[in-house]
């Protein structure tokens, strides 16, 4: 069964904050145990418009998702290999779901004065059986934390990375990048979006790292490799040193995180905590 397979037990947490700056939160996180899908996004746009793409985001492609975990009625449907992409069923899922959101955020826009201009970043993961399906678009990112190994899984959609893919800005010094947080591809910008999407085995221990820009932006890798390999009583502590520390050192957006457990015990309980710190 997807996200319940004798072979996997996971923890999922969340915990998303406005920051020391922004007087709203933009952000939107969510996760689902019962299907193991958790879900962020970081909206744009004037007026509350980011909020609502953001939300319109997760909460399309959270019920559509699970919607067709609901259908499969434990046939395991979702978590077989499609044979003309090679992909999983659980991933031209996922991958689905965004394009409908991308579709509903855009008509949204275009037809409510209010919401003009809005768009949203999103990167999600999937649990199913012994692989984690991630989609993204725009530049929040997904990490894998394995054996005290920080890897990014996601590539930003953003100026800044289409520069330093083509030489002209050095990676080292992207915290000065001018433009740093303008992105080349976002939900809502266009009729129809290209999603990104890869699958990777889990291994026991294994740690995902979802995360909106107000994070990285304060926490280079280094700093939250160290932030994840602190030793704390369980990960919703984990999950709110990351968003403190980020806190700490400026804050200046809003700050989103979940955390993906893998757990090594084979009776292992999945567990959700989830955490929102009023704007």
């Amino acid at each position: 069964m997807l996200a319940t397979s004798a072979h996997m037990h996971f923890t999922m947490v969340c915990q998303t904050d406005s920051g020391q700056v922004r007087d709203h939160n933009e952000d939107v996180v969510l996760v689902n145990d019962r299907i193991g899908l958790a879900l962020l996004a970081d909206g744009m746009g004037g007026y509350n418009a980011g909020e609502i793409a953001a939300q319109m985001a997760v909460d399309i492609v959270a019920e559509g998702t699970a919607q067709a975990f609901d259908a499969q009625k434990g046939n395991n449907i979702l978590g077989k290999i499609d044979p003309a992409t090679g992909l999983s069923r659980a991933g031209l899922l996922l991958r689905d779901q965004i394009l409908r959101a991308n579709e509903a955020i855009f008509e949204s826009a275009l037809n409510d004065p209010e919401c003009e201009g809005m768009g949203t970043t999103v990167v999600g993961a999937l649990l199913t059986d012994r692989r984690l399906v991630v989609a993204h678009v725009g530049d929040s990112r997904c990490y894998r934390l394995r054996k005290g190994a920080l890897v990014a899984l996601t590539r930003d959609h953003s100026l800044l990375q289409e520069q330093i893919d083509c030489g002209e800005w050095k990676e080292e010094a992207s915290r000065i990048f001018p433009h740093k947080n303008l992105v080349t591809r976002a939900l809502g910008a266009e009729r129809y979006v290209q999603v990104d999407l890869a699958e990777h085995f889990i291994e026991p221990d294994d740690l995902y790292l979802l995360c909106s820009d107000g994070l990285t932006d304060m926490l280079d890798d280094s700093q939250l490799t160290q932030l994840l390999l602190e030793k704390t009583e369980g990960f919703a502590q984990t999950v709110a040193l990351l968003v403190r520390v980020a806190n700490e050192l400026g804050g200046r957006d809003n700050i989103s995180a979940v955390l993906i457990g893998i757990a090594a015990d084979p009776d292992a309980k999945p567990a959700v905590i989830r955490k929102r710190k009023a704007a």
